[in-house]
């Protein structure tokens, strides 16, 4: 499927593993050209190599989305390396494991921070190379708990809730430029975070064992945990002008697990 984005310029935020490397991979296979970032300068440097690209279609550089000066120096390295963006991906932040009583105050503060400003910051220092493109397009990376909240993850659900919703205000507001924005609500989807947690239990022997149980606590229709690559493709759509009137909305890309019609 010919996604109409070859040559055009994707910034994909947390884009050295999971779900943003996998996008950066779906963009750069279609043609585009992909700026990627990460705290952790290693990690970068893996992703970097990983992904395979020259410096005519990939940059990879060190930046704490959190850190509103560290993110116009990103956006100053795109627009130097690439002449402008077309394409921004928000995809920092994992979830926080906490119920109500579990967590405190500092914690709250910290993952509405997070969920909050890792969108915010990277949309305010992009507007205008995305205006510029006159077909701009942000894609925000949300979850499942923004709509159907876990009680496992008290602070997660409700700063991803504030996410979503800043999410369709960030719609309206940009709609003058011609920036499309957008928001991917992802269900239970392989990732290290997944692995991590496998490796600290001794219940289940295997990691597909473990992962086939907490689909079936879940109760996910497609009976499966999703692939990266999958989120990415969705993603790789919504940036594209082929969805180039649909803004202030959202795909759940979670096997079913909707709670709504």
């Amino acid at each position: 499927m010919d996604y109409g984005i070859g040559g055009r310029v994707a910034v994909v935020t947390g884009g050295t593993h999971g779900i943003g490397l996998a996008t950066a991979r779906t963009f750069l296979d279609l043609g585009a050209r992909v700026a990627i970032c990460g705290r952790d300068p290693q990690r970068l440097e893996q992703a970097r190599v990983a992904l395979g690209a020259g410096p005519d279609r990939l940059l990879a550089t060190t930046c704490d989305v959190l850190d509103p000066a560290q993110v116009q120096r990103l956006r100053d390295a795109v627009a130097d390396s690439f002449g402008g963006a077309d394409m921004l991906i928000n995809n920092a932040g994992q979830a926080r494991l906490g119920n109500m009583e579990q967590t405190e105050d500092q914690e709250w503060m910290d993952e509405y921070q997070l969920k909050i400003f890792s969108v915010l910051h990277p949309t305010r220092a992009f507007r205008s190379l995305l205006a510029e493109s006159g077909q701009g397009a942000v894609v925000n990376i949300n979850s499942l708990v923004s709509q159907r909240p876990h009680p496992h993850m008290a602070a997660t659900s409700a700063a991803r809730a504030g996410q979503l919703n800043m999410s369709k205000t960030m719609s309206l507001w940009l709609a003058a430029d011609r920036i499309r924005v957008n928001s991917v609500l992802v269900g239970l989807v392989k990732s290290g975070q997944w692995e991590r947690r496998f490796q600290k239990q001794d219940k289940f022997a295997t990691y597909q064992e473990y992962l086939d149980d907490l689909v079936a606590q879940r109760k996910v229709p497609l009976g499966r945990f999703g692939e990266s690559e999958e989120v990415a493709r969705t993603i790789a759509f919504l940036a594209s002008p082929g969805a180039g009137y649909i803004t202030g909305s959202w795909i759940d890309v979670t096997g079913g697990m909707k709670p709504h019609v």
